[in-house]
């Protein structure tokens, strides 16, 4: 299973397009050849830095990189390996060597950037982000935005009070089957709806491997940075450490962060997302035996709304037979559906039958939209605030699995009403020195 952007290309495609090739370093200068040979002016371009080469960092930097009007200045990775596929692009891209660092704090440091993309696993989220605010970047930033609800509300927090353009990597709200599927059911046209279902199935297995030690290009305790200390398997690593709990969500983090985040839009008014009174969550790891993935494989999470009244059920499980691998319906009190996948959307009847539909106008691309929002600080598409929401409705979805008890959420305070949930390593957990978060009260 991969996660595509609307270029067709896969993370999976991208960490396989990293090599070995050792780095010649060089220095980048402000004024980069546009693709027509004109130079942009310096005012007009957007100078980001890249924090967390291959995989989904590498593959929206190649997003950004189509426009006359970006350079990418720096880029960072704790492990050198992963830096060699970006590093070239950028150099061919350019025609200059772009500037190599392992602490992203330097990159940080730089006047010259305007922008950051946080491409790193999700357990570095909440630091990266809130730093880079901190030192007056915008920044796009992949999902879920956070591990656990607490780094959420202070991502919001910081981009609040430092006035900081935040797009999320939730692409799917620039796509045009989610786009005409959420205009649809805010029209009313599919009548009230009482029910949405969304889903995911999963099937990894990462295997047993031994401890071991690191290869010489991971600096690996830099790797788990605020994470608990854990031994080095090979498994637990890049690509992987979504199935694992100290660095991840499992797939309710990584999918559900999509998937949910349709059914909210489509229930809400605007990009200021209706949250859930309350939440209830069954499952384990019950079908992927003898593994060393420790997220959940099942889950079944029942969500309760009361402004509108409806309820959310969001499933990760092996398979849905006579269902896309992955999606988001509506359903109406008359039992029509809507469904909408990565690839179409469709209206059924109460029978099962396909109903007529309509196509809306364009929006524009996702990357496009960032870049355009820097430049004029308006709200982008996927605004840290209103993903934060979706991330926080996936935590809690957690929260209550893990706590097994049903969790409430209080939306004006944006905290966990009461005590259930709250001792969950999807609320929170104690950083690993030196690391620590800094808090930010979200408004």
């Amino acid at each position: 299973m991969t996660d595509q952007g609307s270029n067709g290309m896969s993370r999976r495609q991208m960490l396989m397009g990293t090599g070995a090739l050792a780095l010649s370093l060089g220095n980048v200068g402000r004024a980069f050849a546009t693709p027509s040979g004109q130079k942009s002016s310096a005012n007009d371009r957007v100078v980001l830095g890249l924090i967390g080469c291959g995989g989904m960092g590498a593959s929206n930097m190649r997003n950004l990189m189509r426009f006359a009007d970006i350079e990418v200045a720096a880029l960072c990775d704790v492990d050198s390996a992963r830096i060699t596929g970006d590093f070239n692009e950028v150099e061919k891209k350019y025609g200059r060597k772009p500037d190599v660092y392992a602490d992203y704090r330097k990159i940080l440091d730089r006047k010259d950037i305007d922008a950051v993309i946080v491409g790193t696993p999700d357990h570095w989220h909440a630091l990266n982000l809130i730093h880079a605010c901190e030192a007056g970047k915008d920044a796009y930033c992949e999902k879920p935005i956070s591990h656990n609800i607490t780094e959420a509300v202070s991502m919001v927090g910081a981009a609040q009070r430092y006035k900081r353009v935040v797009q999320v990597g939730t692409w799917q709200r620039s796509d045009q089957e989610f786009v005409d599927a959420i205009e649809y059911i805010r029209s009313g046209r599919l009548g009230k709806i009482v029910r949405c279902r969304a889903w995911i199935a999963d099937g990894t297995r990462l295997g047993k491997k031994p401890v071991s030690t690191p290869p010489s290009s991971l600096d690996f305790d830099a790797w788990l940075g605020p994470a608990a200390k854990v031994p080095y398997q090979s498994n637990r690593v890049h690509w992987n450490w979504r199935w694992m709990l100290n660095t991840g969500s499992g797939l309710t983090g990584d999918w559900g962060v999509h998937m949910m985040d349709i059914a909210l839009l489509g229930m809400s008014k605007s990009q200021d997302l209706v949250m859930p009174t309350s939440v209830s969550a069954y499952g384990g790891n019950w079908a992927i035996q003898n593994d060393d993935r420790d997220a959940p494989d099942t889950t079944e999470a029942i969500f309760h709304f009361e402004d509108p009244e409806f309820v959310l059920q969001w499933s990760v499980a092996q398979s849905f037979p006579g269902r896309p691998g992955h999606g988001t319906e509506f359903v109406s009190a008359d039992g029509r559906t809507l469904r909408v996948w990565r690839g179409g959307w469709l209206i059924l009847d109460s029978n099962g039958k396909e109903l007529p539909k309509e196509s809306l106008a364009k929006r524009a691309d996702h990357w496009r939209d960032f870049v355009d929002c820097v430049k004029s600080r308006a709200t982008p598409r996927a605004d840290l605030r209103s993903v934060a929401q979706t991330t926080i409705a996936c935590h809690l979805a957690n929260a209550a699995l893990w706590s097994e008890s049903t969790v409430k959420w209080d939306a004006e305070k944006w905290d966990i009403q009461g005590k259930a949930g709250k001792e969950t390593m999807a609320y929170r957990r104690p950083y690993r020195a030196p690391h620590k978060l800094t808090r930010y009260p979200a408004a």
